[in-house]
């Protein structure tokens, strides 16, 4: 059994995904890359792929799949994933090898202890295209470092300070226990990926270096704004499933009051997102889908809704009439300046 799987979604992505793997592969026989080609059609990505599993036999799998989206890939490296421990590393992606073994050195030690290892944290850096300054998105006030911790060992998140994708490895079993299954032809999954299996985990590891280095700058990238705009119905549909997860699952969530208060927190950053995304598109149907999301959450649980409604968020970006959804946009404007997203 391999000590940890990485996943690499792919899609037409033979511009850069070798990158990736070539920052993947020295981790040896103690990793398993499954590159996932997710229908590609207008480009060498299967090619590639198979060329890299030839090579490394014992290291790479090629899977060669009908497309179904990021989600469908993610299933699919769960689904295959022979390691103890998963990582999703997107295709534009890569990782920063002196960081990669001391990723590999906690997870050895840690493995066959007397507790188990939920879910390993470490930093990611945002890599910018245009910007000579990289953002490193940290947990150091945030997390008890280099040690097991529980959710109530942890500080309070502050607002925009999320554990994403590119920060976490959870272990495999986890996943398949949670039942986690991510929608298909739909973007933006990654925020239910870091939410449904919160949970199931109970032990926790910060381990406080620069391993994920985060691409963001292309013109047709998920996260572009004009791009998200164009695709806010796939937002709409995974901000619903949060919030029916999040209200179907809420006894078990509050048994920890430190994730609970995360948990619902990270709900309403992406409530804010979706609002926003939908104000900025300024037009009267997506104005009217704004108003369904959040009669949506009403419709779930009342007091969530009225809390988030009247939270400092969620006031601002229900604010009337045009100059109303102008402060909305010049507040997140603020906050994508402070926190780098899009």
């Amino acid at each position: 059994m391999k000590l940890l799987t990485f996943a690499v979604p792919c899609y037409n992505s033979a511009a850069y995904m070798r990158k990736c793997i070539e920052s993947l592969l020295p981790g040896g026989e103690d990793i398993e890359i499954l590159i996932i080609d997710d229908g590609s059609t207008r480009d060498e990505t299967p090619e590639i792929a198979d060329e890299y599993a030839a090579s490394y036999p014992t290291i790479v799998r090629a899977i060669h799949q009908t497309n179904g989206g990021h989600g469908s890939a993610v299933n699919t490296g769960i689904a295959n994933a022979s390691g103890l421990y998963f990582k999703v590393v997107d295709s534009d992606d890569w990782v920063k090898e002196e960081a990669y073994q001391k990723v590999l050195e906690t997870l050895r030690s840690l493995v066959g202890g007397a507790v188990t290892l939920d879910m390993l944290i470490s930093n990611f850096v945002y890599e910018k295209e245009g910007e000579k300054r990289r953002k490193v998105m940290h947990y150091r006030r945030i997390l008890p470092q280099e040690r097991l911790f529980t959710w109530e060992d942890c500080h309070h998140f502050l607002k925009g300070h999320y554990i994403l994708m590119h920060s976490v490895i959870f272990r495999t079993r986890l996943l398949r226990d949670c039942g986690l299954h991510l929608p298909e032809h739909t973007f933006y999954v990654d925020n239910l990926y870091v939410f449904e299996p919160l949970p199931y985990v109970r032990n926790l590891y910060y381990l406080d270096v620069n391993f994920y280095r985060y691409y963001i700058g292309r013109e047709d990238q998920s996260v572009n704004e004009s791009v998200m705009i164009s695709r806010i119905d796939q937002q709409l549909l995974v901000n619903r499933l949060m919030i029916d997860y999040f209200t179907e699952h809420a006894a078990e969530i509050r048994k920890s009051g430190r994730l609970y208060q995360y948990m619902r927190n990270y709900l309403e950053i992406i409530m804010t997102v979706s609002s926003v995304l939908l104000i900025r598109s300024d037009t009267p149907e997506n104005l009217e889908k704004k108003k369904d999301l959040w009669e949506y959450l009403k419709s779930r649980d009342k007091l969530l809704y009225y809390r988030m409604r009247n939270g400092i968020m969620g006031s601002t970006m229900n604010l009337p009439g045009r100059g109303g959804r102008r402060i909305s946009v010049d507040a997140y404007q603020i906050c994508r300046r402070i926190f780098k997203f899009n």
